[in-house]
């Protein structure tokens, strides 16, 4: 008898990296379903890929349960989860309100621990693994984004102890850290800091803050969804707790050295 094709379900599914992990994940042949809040973009991805479109608030517990409950219904397990979703928190300190670190926290934080807590038993069943999106941010802070740094540094320790806890039973965990990548958040940023700067568009936008990155270029998504893919399949079995930068080597950029590189030393 065939094995039948693996399940994985990628919440933040409806665009930018998550829609190109649905992408991806569906050109290997598994199963996919996308959950996210926004249904027209579900949808969207779904007729690209055939994927199963999921709407449910990842960080809520009710419609987190629903949401593996609907996917185990149609496809009868699960054997990763990519926990993608995210966003919000980009002020100071002093300019967060308590909304705002309460959206922080749920958009970035228990949008992935609500949901790969409601995924747990079935992924114990499958030896399953967890891809969990955090960001550059999880590693080093940028300008006014408490809440969205905070949270995306909690998401390593919660991949870390997902990996601790799970391992016995042949979960992995994962986390992936990616710099820029052309999404619609970051055009979005990108659109804001060009108005800021004078720049006169958003290509111009991407060129410098990516002018100190080694690769001096932002990400696309699909890249970013071919290490997640990677991380998820069998061809990583050993590796688990691992955080992976997917930043063009940001992360190895010492920074007090950049003025040396733009004097030609």
């Amino acid at each position: 008898m065939t094995e039948p094709a693996p399940v994985v379900a990628i919440t933040g599914g409806g665009t930018g990296i998550g829609a190109a992990a649905a992408e991806r994940f569906a050109r290997e042949g598994w199963r996919v379903a996308v959950v996210g809040r926004r249904p027209a973009l579900l949808d969207a991805v779904a007729a690209r890929t055939g994927a199963l479109p999921v709407t449910a608030d990842a960080a809520d517990p009710r419609q987190a349960a629903g949401a593996i409950a609907t996917i185990l219904e149609a496809y009868g397990r699960l054997d990763a989860v990519v926990a993608n979703a995210g966003g919000h928190g980009f002020a100071t300190l002093e300019a967060t309100t308590d909304e705002d670190w309460a959206a922080s926290l749920r958009g970035n934080l228990d949008s992935a621990f609500v949901f790969l807590r409601a995924a747990v038993e079935p992924l114990r069943r499958a030896r399953g693994s967890v891809v969990v999106v955090s960001s550059l941010a999880g590693l080093a802070a940028g300008p006014s984004t408490l809440g969205y740094t905070t949270a995306k540094h909690a998401l390593i320790g919660l991949t870390r102890s997902i990996a601790r806890d799970y391992g016995n039973d042949g979960v992995r965990a994962n986390a992936i850290c990616p710099g820029w990548v052309r999404t619609p958040m970051a055009d979005a940023e990108m659109d804001e800091f060009a108005a800021a700067a004078g720049l006169p568009d958003r290509a111009t936008a991407y060129r410098t803050v990516t002018a100190d990155v080694p690769l001096a270029r932002p990400a696309e998504p699909a890249e970013i969804a071919d290490v997640i893919h990677f991380l998820a399949s069998p061809a990583s079995s050993y590796i688990t707790g691992a955080v992976l930068p997917v930043d063009g080597g940001a992360d190895s950029v010492d920074l007090p050295t950049t003025a040396f590189a733009r004097a030609g030393m």
